[in-house]
């Protein structure tokens, strides 16, 4: 893409509301744009990240034998009536139609994939079952702070699972921890993101969250010295906990940030709509059910909040805009020009996704919008290098020349 063309444009000037580094780093570099309190506008840039995540996910998630569906967003109020929970949610935004009949705008997704897996569900041959969604949820949070890391409106990935007995949801419920800790790894955050026992509601005693250590957190968790389960403050019984896994007393105190959860839901849903199923000798039983949610925008802003320095954001590079930036300081140079424009074509060629500053702007300004982007591979054409290219990465100091094949080679290598 030619960055003279992008609508977007970097930006100093913020909103003295935005508090939150995410939303300061990625509103200046023109990521995303806030349209009210907790609902936000992902600009070109902005998807660009927020589709490679999602195909991330849905990579692992299809890798489990999971199907993707899409889900209504817009849900009858006697969904929600048949499981209690219309007058127990209090972050339901509720809604009336022409029809007189109420609505939710679903904050989850139980009350509608339950009846409907049960048109399909009928043997024990039937399961188990996992479908999954990258859908757009709305929630009523009565204090949305904190930039995209917890909005009104945004997008989560919720799995749910079907299963015979609570062997076999247990069995599954680990695969999804490995590929949860997959995830991570490949969007860069693995490194400060711990398995976190919390409460577990009204599902069970406790559920899972992978919490990701910032100091823009807004929960806080003990880090067991030695086997580093963590362990929510939300759930600790005396300011001197035991570690449940390995028996320490020793913890590290982190602010984190939630970055995934795992519940075992048991019956919880499969209970009110009678989700039932026969076994091999023909009895019914009763269906158990696992949930599992990752929020899009959410990994997003957590990444911004740990991978960014004094000039801007530093992408991993799985998930940046772009694979590479490619900045012509001087566009009346037509040598220089002419070189750019053999660059950027030959990078296209070998499939590399490239920004392209084009823009008649001024060498300190492209420089700074750059760093500020934070695109793993920034390549400078200035027309003083003899046909070497001046090569910087986005994490490190150092500056290189370097030929086209070596910046072929270096970029696939990332």
């Amino acid at each position: 893409m030619r960055q003279s063309r992008l609508f977007t444009k970097t930006t100093k000037n913020i909103s003295a509301e935005e508090k939150s580094l995410n939303a300061q780093l990625l509103t200046r570099g023109g990521f995303v744009d806030k349209l009210a309190a907790g609902i936000y506008t992902h600009l070109p840039l902005g998807l660009r990240v927020i589709n490679k995540i999602g195909n991330i996910i849905r990579e692992e998630m299809n890798a489990l034998g999971a199907q993707e569906i899409l889900m209504p967003a817009l849900q009858p109020k006697a969904n929600w009536q048949v499981t209690g929970r219309w007058d127990e949610l209090d972050v339901l935004f509720k809604l009336k139609g022409d029809d007189s009949k109420e609505y939710a705008l679903g904050a989850t997704h139980e009350e509608v994939v339950v009846p409907l897996l049960g048109k399909f569900i009928f043997s024990y041959k039937d399961l188990p079952i996992s479908v999954y969604q990258i859908q757009t949820k709305f929630r009523n949070e009565k204090r949305a702070k904190s930039g995209i890391l917890r909005g009104r409106q945004f997008l989560m990935k919720d799995l749910y699972s079907f299963h015979a007995d609570e062997k076999d949801l247990g069995e599954f419920y680990e695969k999804i921890k490995e590929s949860y800790w997959k995830i991570f790894e490949r969007v860069g955050i693995k490194e400060k993101t711990y398995l976190t026992l919390a409460s577990g509601g009204t599902f069970s005693k406790y559920s899972h969250e992978f919490q990701t250590v910032t100091d823009a957190g807004e929960d806080t968790i003990y880090i067991c010295k030695k086997c580093h389960l963590s362990i929510n403050k939300e759930i600790l019984a005396d300011i001197n906990p035991v570690c449940p896994e390995c028996q320490s007393e020793e913890f590290d105190v982190k602010k984190a940030i939630e970055v995934g959860n795992i519940f075992k839901l048991n019956t919880r849903f499969s209970g009110p709509f009678n989700l039932r199923f026969k076994d091999a000798d023909g009895k019914e039983k009763i269906i158990f059910m696992g949930c599992f949610g990752i929020g899009l925008d959410r990994l997003m802003g957590t990444v911004v909040e740990i991978c960014n320095d004094e000039n801007g954001i530093v992408w991993p590079a799985n998930i940046a805009p772009f694979q590479a930036h490619l900045i012509l300081l001087k566009p009346d140079d037509k040598e220089s020009a002419k070189e750019a424009e053999n660059i950027y074509d030959a990078l296209q060629k070998a499939d590399i996704e490239v920004l392209f500053d084009d823009r008649n702007l001024s060498a300190g300004i492209k420089l700074k919008d750059g760093d500020l982007i934070g695109i793993p591979v920034r390549l400078v054409v200035s027309g003083r290098n003899k046909g070497k290219i001046e090569v910087k990465e986005r994490a490190k100091e150092e500056v290189r020349l370097l030929n086209l094949n070596e910046i072929i080679e270096l970029i696939k290598g990332l």
